[in-house]
């Protein structure tokens, strides 16, 4: 169901036909890359975190070798960074574990984009299950993803 709504979403850009689907799962960072055969920090992870109320997510597009840094994370929305549990994930995002993106998500769930992905000329995000993506530039996931604006929440480890 969450692929044909990501799907569905990019289909109102002209962009249905650019999703890949892998044989093997992409739901982590790792499987996604070697899926894809791609660095995997150019998988751009989609984070979700709880709002500021119980009904709505905010969700940071990050690049795959970005850490959440809860300072930085509080600075920029005014809460504690608190990951959605399983069960709200779905109800919240409108999309799986594993295959959450920022394509075709339900109006309580805010898109950002944390600045780890301007490092790459293109980024591999999920399309709404665990074994699908897109290849997009930043520009182009800002559009597709509609986006709220850019963020800075994460550190790159050395």
């Amino acid at each position: 169901m969450s692929l044909e709504t990501a799907r569905a979403h990019l289909a109102s850009y002209g962009r249905a036909d650019d999703v890949i689907e892998t044989a093997r799962s992409s739901a982590t960072v790792e499987l996604a890359a070697a899926a894809l055969g791609v660095e995997p920090r150019r998988i751009a992870k989609t984070l979700s975190f709880r709002g500021a109320s119980p009904e709505t997510a905010i969700l940071v597009i990050t690049a795959g070798d970005a850490r959440v840094d809860n300072a930085a994370f509080k600075a920029a929305f005014g809460l504690k960074a608190r990951m959605l549990v399983a069960d709200e994930v779905l109800r919240l995002t409108g999309h799986e574990p594993g295959g959450v993106c920022p394509f075709g998500n339900p109006p309580a769930a805010t898109v950002y984009l944390d600045t780890s992905l301007q490092r790459f000329d293109t980024v591999f995000p999920a399309c709404g299950s665990a074994a699908s993506a897109i290849e997009l530039t930043c520009e182009e996931l800002r559009v597709l993803g509609r986006a709220h604006g850019w963020v800075a929440v994460t550190t790159i480890p050395s």
